[in-house]
């Protein structure tokens, strides 16, 4: 049966159109097969070319963060979507927030919606962690240093505070960010990507998260 062996062929959850030709390479028309597993509800086209398994025979939920990366790349997740997974904020992000050195992009899915936001490149290469979903898989998020310097930077351009503890109110009162979250980032991370991003919001953050505690 096609459907089971597709599912025994490919460990992972998500994916590409190279993955399921290979996959699908012994038979006549492989199109016309996709073209029949997606009918089927086997596959779920998320965009061209991507595609997750359908919940009958799906293994584990499909990773959002995976999916962030292969929509659109190069793309790190970060933003409010990498600040909740990192349990910074107490609000789960609509969107799948990612920065890429491309240009700004959005994808609505069925899979939901996929937000990519410029950053030079330069910036976006500094602070990128990997996060491991299941032995097979990963994917690249910002470490939480980045996802709050890049919210900072791309999503509060009204926001013009003077003073770390202006900065610091800010981040508690307007983003909701744990306080006891704040105080376990690691400032010599927070210099790092600060020496790159020369902003002020930024040096103001490195000077904040001294002033709270932040750990080296």
């Amino acid at each position: 049966m096609l459907e089971r062996r597709l599912r025994n062929l490919v460990a992972g959850e998500e994916l590409d159109y190279t993955l399921l030709m290979s996959a699908l390479s012994g038979y006549k028309r492989p199109r016309d097969k996709i073209t029949s597993l997606i009918r089927k509800g086997v596959l779920v086209r998320i965009k061209k070319g991507l595609y997750v398994f359908g919940p009958e025979f799906a293994h584990r939920p499909y990773s959002r963060g995976i999916l962030a990366n292969l929509i659109f790349g190069p793309s790190c997740v970060s933003l409010q979507y990498a600040l909740a997974r990192h349990g910074l904020i107490p609000e789960q992000a609509a969107s799948v927030t990612s920065v890429t050195p491309k240009r700004n992009k959005f994808f609505d899915t069925p899979a939901g919606r996929f937000t990519y936001r410029y950053l030079r490149p330069d910036r976006y290469a500094v602070g990128v962690a990997r996060e491991t979903v299941a032995e097979e898989s990963s994917f690249l998020i910002a470490a939480p240093e980045k996802a709050l310097a890049d919210l900072l930077l791309l999503s509060a351009p009204d926001h013009r505070p003077e003073t770390p503890g202006e900065l610091l109110r800010y981040l508690l009162d307007d983003l909701r960010c744990d306080e006891e979250s704040l105080a376990n980032l690691n400032s010599n991370h927070l210099e790092e990507i600060a020496e790159v991003y020369r902003n002020r919001k930024t040096d103001l953050l490195v000077r904040a998260m001294e002033e709270i505690g932040g750990k080296r």
